[in-house]
């Protein structure tokens, strides 16, 4: 799992998935989301209330609005625009209006720092 990413459009040679720093682990409260942009794409970065970190795709998959904005709920975000919801941990929609699921990405934390796999 992970995002293909090109060296150049011309080239068209995929890069291979690597461990991004996202953000510093307590930019992010429990029980929260923040967003992350990393090369033309929007991610969520999410702590749950027993500290661990999740990752998704930015986006809701029903009208594209920012999950960053929404309302994380245990293992729950809901999108602000329509309250469709997804479980973080398995990026599976879970309430309409949304019905397609979000990706995931994995997630560490070292030295204070939150890193997403790419």
């Amino acid at each position: 799992m992970g995002v293909r990413c090109w060296k150049a459009a011309e080239d068209r040679v995929p890069c291979m998935p690597t461990w991004v720093a996202a953000c510093a682990a307590e930019d992010v409260d429990i029980e929260d989301v923040i967003g992350f942009h990393h090369e033309d794409r929007d991610y969520a970065i999410y702590r749950t209330a027993d500290g661990e970190f999740f990752a998704t795709d930015g986006h809701c998959t029903h009208e594209r609005t920012l999950l960053c904005d929404g309302l994380v709920m245990g293992h729950v975000i809901e999108c602000p625009k329509h309250n469709g919801r997804f479980d973080i941990r398995t990026g599976k929609a879970i309430r309409a209006p949304v019905l397609k699921d979000i990706q995931t990405f994995p997630t560490k934390v070292e030295d204070g720092t939150v890193f997403v796999f790419l």
